[in-house]
């Protein structure tokens, strides 16, 4: 807890966990079960990282006792995070965006049209998710919907990407028997589930827990991407135990928090092959003797891998660092 919780000591408190941030409201769900809005107070922010969202969905917080006139509650301080996931925003304001935060496991909802998911985006997910040691599995939703090449296609991804060490699975979010699996997976843990706006986030939690009704969008048809029916992260208790994240689609994902000599770290294949290279600092761009280099051109790691790999160590250099921000 930080030193200005010190502060306030003396007031009666309760613990809880954050089920919706939309920035300066908080829907918290408390220890005793009952659920309450609360506000920020003061300035709570990580040192060294500044976010769009200072709490985030996931976050256990510690809130005052007393409500206000209206009802609400403040929030006091919050208990040191496990991991989160962090985006930086794609736009010119350069902020960025904590998605989630204690995230047991991951899944990444991935379509090959409608919309399509390029797999440059699925790569900085995973990078991300690696660089906070968050388990993830990938799902390949509506497999109802395609045709036997597309279906090709689905089982080449699953088969790089289970070969690297992800789990991957096929999926039809409106059919509950495709799920049964997940069900198993997710009970008493906290899972976020991420992906752009229209491969099926919400329809696949619906199916989960069909008491939860969650609004669904149609997809774009002039862009093929999905309409944002989640506008904010927000966490659901579900019956079955645990609770499921739905984040708001993506259409990009920018990578923060990583410096660029240990990028390669959090892609398993090059992890696996650090240590063969002639030069210990190799960044496996231009150097001689790089054991990274040598599999991609004899195929033991995938090109399209490596592709991803280089255009985020040749971004700018004010927007790929790493630091320690959960201590």
């Amino acid at each position: 807890m930080s030193e200005q919780f010190n502060l306030y000591l003396g007031m009666q408190k309760a613990n809880g966990v954050v089920l919706k941030s939309t920035g300066k409201w908080y829907n918290v769900l408390l220890d005793s079960g009952e659920t309450c809005n609360c506000r920020i107070r003061g300035r709570l922010r990580l040192e060294g990282l500044k976010t769009t969202n200072p709490i985030a969905v996931g976050d256990r917080v510690v809130v005052a006792g007393e409500v206000d006139e209206e009802g609400n509650r403040v929030i006091l301080d919050f208990e040191k995070r496990r991991n989160a996931i962090i985006r930086k925003s794609t736009n010119l304001s350069k902020q960025k965006q904590i998605l989630a935060a204690n995230v047991d496991l991951a899944y990444l909802m991935v379509t090959i049209h409608s919309p399509m998911t390029h797999l440059a985006f699925i790569d900085r997910f995973l990078v991300s998710a690696e660089s906070f040691r968050i388990p993830t599995k990938i799902l390949f939703n509506k497999i109802d919907q395609y045709d036997e090449d597309e279906m090709e296609y689905v089982d080449a991804l699953m088969y790089m990407y289970e070969s690297i060490g992800y789990p991957c699975q096929k999926i039809q979010a409106t059919d509950p028997s495709t799920i049964d699996a997940l069900r198993a997976e997710i009970k008493d843990k906290q899972v976020m589930i991420s992906g752009h706006s229209g491969v099926g986030k919400s329809t696949l939690i619906n199916s989960l827990d069909p008491g939860l009704d969650l609004k669904t969008g149609e997809i774009s048809r002039v862009h093929l991407q999905g309409q944002h029916t989640t506008t904010f992260a927000e966490m659901h208790a579900l019956q079955s135990g645990g609770f499921i994240i739905d984040t708001p689609g993506i259409r990009a994902f920018g990578i923060v928090e990583l410096d660029k000599p240990v990028i390669s770290h959090y892609f398993p294949e090059m992890r696996a092959l650090l240590n063969a290279c002639r030069f210990n600092n190799c960044l496996h761009l231009k150097e001689p003797g790089c054991a990274v280099k040598a599999a991609v051109e004899s195929g033991e790691i995938y090109e399209s891998r490596y592709q991803t790999y280089v255009q985020l160590m040749e971004e700018d250099e004010t927007e790929v660092y790493r630091k320690s921000v959960f201590g």
